[in-house]
């Protein structure tokens, strides 16, 4: 059996004015992506293994018509020149825009299916912040999705999508997908899966898959900071039987239409100053607080520096800021050199419309793993340590920290451009606190400027009732 195997992953707030072009990407093509950790489940017996192109960024905003379209014309040249494959396996994320395009990944599944025919079997997995559409389960013949929020099941929903797509194979029985929109679309930091209500829906979803005929129950959350016509929460199921993936992907529906209304926070929540005022009474630590705006993992631009000028001004002792998005700033500090003090502008550099912080900084450490582009810098500014990034990223993991000899469980308080805090963080949190700060990925869903999703949708809209309706792909209607 011959598999190819690619797909292009990222997330894209269409409020976001920074566009993503192909330097935003880590690329993986050939072997490359066969001998990634990404993809080292890629090893079933009896199976060719056909490495494709695959492209994955750090969330931002729309991706530019450009640099979309050289990703897609090179995977597809690739697809055809693997030629003939049985099966074709594409590990999406579901929540792309590109400028200029609706249904992003409809279009890259759509071309891909124009490639490989009828007869071939297609796989995705997605995340569950991703957006379906009819255009992208027509193509489909087994779909799977994380059902962790926090992510900590990436690789186990790849392998599931994988297995199902050997499988089938390997058994002759042709699955097909099911799916039921919900006219609700939320945030992840008031869906986690740790979280009630959100956390008994997922736990729900392993014991439709025992139901006959159902091979893999999803519920999409989507993704709400894409202000385009697919943006919906769904239920998607695979399965072998129409009638019984019909019935669930309703079923799931249905569970999140009726517990809309219990999704909140999580972590204590409020504006970035009643924060701050807690704060600065709290006697334990580390205090880990959210700028859950700015956060690069949900489509923020990373480059405010709204958290960093109200510590300023408080000026709050023991504190660290990771990170804040500036490339002027950390070629300054390089510039500048080890143990100097120079005057930075921080912020703002991507999205003029912050306030800046203008100080008087200390370089503490310079990391220079060859590309500009990967550079980092630590300042002391006062009582605020800060790190300085020229690329877009996040700071999730400790060996973001320690890398940097930094150590976040030794500070009174830590700010992260983060939403939900990552599974490492998490645990040392001392307590966790959620800033409501400004940015394109604001919590404040009700006045989201709204000019494209279909309506009426909750929570824009209150007043309207809903029943869910299944629809089969197109290619399990026959």
């Amino acid at each position: 059996m011959r598999i190819a195997v690619g797909g292009i992953h990222t997330e894209c707030s269409t409020y976001s004015p920074v566009l993503m072009t192909t330097e935003d990407f880590r690329v993986l093509r050939g072997t490359d992506l066969l001998n990634a950790e990404y993809f080292n489940f890629l090893n079933a017996d009896g199976v060719e293994h056909l490495p494709l192109l695959h492209a994955r960024a750090v969330p931002g905003g729309p991706v530019s018509h450009a640099a979309y379209e050289t990703f897609k014309a090179e995977f597809l040249e690739r697809l055809e020149a693997s030629l003939p494959i049985n099966g074709l396996y594409l590990a999406m994320h579901g929540a792309m825009n590109v400028d200029g395009m609706d249904d992003a990944e409809g279009d890259w599944i759509s071309a891909a299916r124009a490639v490989v025919g009828p007869d071939c079997i297609v796989a995705a997995s997605y995340d569950l912040h991703g957006n379906v559409s009819q255009q992208i389960i027509d193509q489909l013949d087994i779909f799977a999705a994380y059902r962790t929020a926090p992510h900590i099941d990436v690789r186990e929903t790849m392998v599931r999508a994988w297995s199902m797509l050997v499988d089938a194979l390997k058994s002759g029985q042709r699955p097909g997908v099911a799916w039921a929109a919900v006219p609700v679309l939320l945030p992840g930091e008031r869906t986690s899966t740790e979280d009630e209500p959100t956390r008994a829906l997922y736990d729900m979803l392993p014991r439709f898959d025992e139901h006959p005929g159902i091979l893999d129950a999803n519920l999409m959350i989507g993704y709400v900071w894409a202000d385009e016509p697919r943006a919906t929460a769904c239920g998607v199921v695979t399965g072998t039987d129409k009638a019984a993936a019909a019935a669930v992907a309703e079923e799931i529906a249905r569970s999140y239409w009726d517990a809309r209304e219990g999704c909140q926070f999580g972590p204590v929540t409020g504006p970035l100053d009643a924060m701050l005022d807690i704060a600065e009474a709290c006697e334990t630590a580390p205090l880990i607080l959210a700028d859950s705006a700015d956060n690069p993992t949900g489509g923020g631009v990373g480059d405010r520096a709204d958290v960093l000028n109200a510590l300023l001004a408080r000026k709050f002792e023991h504190a660290l800021v990771a990170g804040i998005t500036d490339r002027p700033a950390v070629e300054a500090c390089f510039a500048a050199g080890l143990g100097e003090t120079l005057a930075l502008r921080i912020g703002g550099s991507l999205d003029p419309s912050s306030t800046p912080a203008l100080v008087e900084a200390e370089v503490l450490f310079l990391d220079n793993p060859g590309a500009l582009p990967e550079r980092q810098a630590v300042v002391r500014i006062g009582g605020v340590t800060v790190v300085l990034a020229a690329r877009r990223r996040p700071y999730h993991n400790i060996a973001d920290f320690t890398r940097l000899s930094l150590a976040p469980e030794t500070v009174r308080l830590l700010a992260v451009k983060s939403g939900y805090l990552s599974p490492e963080l998490a645990p040392i949190a001392n307590p966790n606190l959620m800033a409501l700060t400004e940015g394109v990925v604001n919590q404040d869903i009700e006045n989201l400027e709204s000019k494209r999703r279909m309506r009426p949708a909750f929570p824009f809209d209150r007043e309207f009732d809903f029943q869910p309706r299944a629809r089969l792909s197109a290619r399990w209607q026959g």
